[in-house]
């Protein structure tokens, strides 16, 4: 006889298991303790085999039904059923394990050492405040590039635009991560160039100009760690010569004259010959990275040697450090934060000042005689500069150094 709700209701547990059939190799297991289990009894390649299928009331006599039936249909095709949803729980769990939330997170666990605590933390809840409620569940690997846009558009909905920036460089560095651990094929973000908004807002470049918010950032530079000896020396030479980010990642190691201890090089904004003057310190500095890249044209190399390192590098390397380089400080703002303090804490002469910066002036003499203008003045500025950074880094007193013309 079939098996209907009332008689599976009324059955009772005995002094041993019990088996109600309802035909077909499915029945309902009573146990001793009052227990009610749904079974399917049959026959694989020769052997006796249970497939579990659920526990009464919770799988009702009409969804056992409908899973024994499945289990058939598997049995027909040549494929054992139990085996068959052992595989399914497996790949449930592989989902689970694969998520994109507990790959970011095991992404993040291992990030976060390498950078500010503060970024660190702020990163995390920008994850989780903006990503994980819309991508958090799904396999890292299933993850398309318009899932990702959909949801950064929903933060550029809210005119969150550095936001919607910053989660993008996060979800970004977290699914390299699952390339890399083999849990996904590729980076879904590496087709979103160009598809966030850009507000067309004229601002100067953000820049640190106050003596303790610079000498942070200097000590954070001199602790930076991460993609490469290249990188980081670029970065830790920016602050002492302060020229344009894209100046300095075209240096030549043609173009540097160290007996002279400067550069010399071609603007690039303003087409003319610019001469830097080298502290000490970068002279150090370019010494210790010769041996590394002297081999190529250029002192920082991109990957590939050919090319210089990329645009975006220092800017990834400052937001790595924790910095916002919208709003706090950008590879271009150095040239503010040195031209603010070199006037207002140095006291050097603005003229000084704006001729090692290249910026134009209304010399009468022309182009020709500026190359070499005040160059004795531009040395001792930059070497006193990169001693006041120095001072900076060490946390010692920010005296003011008057400034005394260089004598011929």
């Amino acid at each position: 006889m079939k098996l209907n709700d009332i008689n599976i209701k009324k059955a009772k547990p005995g002094d041993k298991t019990r088996k109600l059939s309802d035909g077909g190799g499915l029945y309902l297991q009573i146990a001793t303790t009052g227990g009610k289990l749904w079974r399917f009894d049959y026959r694989f390649e020769g052997k006796r085999k249970t497939l579990a299928i659920g526990k009464y009331p919770d799988v009702s006599l009409q969804d056992a039904r409908e899973k024994h039936q499945e289990a058939r249909k598997l049995l027909a095709q040549g494929i054992d059923p139990a085996a068959a949803k052992k595989a399914h729980k497996a790949a449930g769990v592989e989902r689970a394990a694969n998520s994109f939330e507990v790959v970011a997170r095991q992404w993040h666990e291992r990030w976060k050492n390498d950078v500010n605590e503060k970024y660190a933390i702020r990163s995390l809840t920008i994850l989780e405040k903006n990503v994980f409620p819309y991508l958090g569940s799904k396999p890292v690997s299933e993850i398309k590039t318009p899932d990702i846009l959909a949801v950064l558009q929903r933060i550029e909905d809210r005119g969150r635009y550095s936001v919607a920036r910053m989660a993008k460089d996060l979800i970004s560095m977290a699914c390299r991560y699952a390339v890399q651990t083999g849990r996904a094929e590729y980076n879904p973000c590496d087709n979103l160039r160009g598809a966030l908004k850009s507000p067309r807002t004229k601002k100067n470049f953000a820049a640190f100009t106050k003596p303790d918010d610079f000498a942070e950032l200097l000590r954070a530079i001199d602790g930076y760690k991460s993609r490469g000896a290249v990188v980081r020396a670029a970065l830790r030479l920016l602050p002492l010569v302060f020229c344009r980010p894209g100046e300095l990642r075209n240096m030549k190691w043609a173009d540097i004259d160290f007996d002279a201890a400067q550069w010399c090089y071609l603007s690039t904004k303003k087409k003319k010959q610019v001469i830097v003057p080298l502290a000490r310190q970068a002279v150090e500095m370019l010494k210790d990275l010769h041996p590394l890249t002297s081999n190529g044209e250029y002192v920082f190399p991109g990957t590939y040697c050919k090319r210089p390192i990329s645009e975006m590098a220092l800017n990834f390397a400052l937001r790595y450090l924790g910095y916002d380089t919208k709003t706090e400080h950008t590879p271009h703002g150095f040239r503010a934060s040195a031209r603010t303090m070199l006037r207002e804490r140095l006291k050097f002469d603005p003229e000084i000042i704006e001729f090692q910066l290249s910026h134009e002036t209304k010399n009468p003499l022309g182009n020709a005689y500026d190359r070499a203008l005040f160059i004795d003045d531009r040395r001792h500025m930059m070497q006193a500069w990169a001693d006041y950074c120095d001072r900076l880094k060490a946390g010692e007193s920010a005296n003011v150094i008057p400034f005394e013309r260089a004598t011929a």
